[in-house]
């Protein structure tokens, strides 16, 4: 597996993964992502705040993550000081081909990676209620569970927040 910078060139292969993706997570009753979000703007955004990373496997992109310092407000409600600088992995997505192979894992790795270059020692992360999958991986990572919020820009929903400090 090859990690990298995603490059603006590479946001319609990633479509056509948020595209398989989102059934698979909608049919499980996760509604997070939809036909409007993520969208090719929000990966461009990404793209030109150098954040947006790709696995790939055999030149194929097996996943995504967006590796940000980007922190809703709402983070606040679970006693998190969002004026902390703070590694926030968003927007993390895995091939329906690629899923049970650890691509998730090194994405989430490759966030402490780039925690550990920037001198930050504080991962953050956020995930659908619905969504058991990651709600498994981020504890066995050493992610802490930190409480429950709703998120105003998909509202209805209620997302688990995860932490990780060294």
């Amino acid at each position: 597996m090859q990690m990298r910078l995603a490059t603006l060139s590479d946001i319609p292969e990633i479509m056509v993964l948020i595209k398989e993706v989102v059934p698979l997570m909608n049919k499980a009753g996760n509604f997070q992502w939809d036909d409007t979000y993520p969208n090719e703007a929000v990966f461009e955004r990404d793209i030109k705040h150098l954040q947006l990373w790709v696995a790939e496997e055999e030149g194929t992109i097996a996943g995504i993550s967006a590796i940000t310092t980007d922190q809703e407000p709402e983070y606040a409600s679970v006693g998190w000081d969002i004026n902390e600088t703070a590694i926030v992995t968003h927007r993390l997505a895995v091939g329906n081909r690629y899923r049970g192979k650890g691509i998730a894992k090194a994405l989430l790795l490759k966030a402490e990676e780039v925690a550990i270059e920037r001198g930050i020692n504080i991962l953050r992360i956020d995930t659908n209620s619905k969504n058991e999958t990651t709600q498994k991986l981020f504890p066995m990572l050493g992610y802490a569970y930190s409480g429950e919020i709703g998120l105003r820009f998909r509202p209805g929903l209620r997302f688990l927040c995860y932490e990780k400090r060294w």
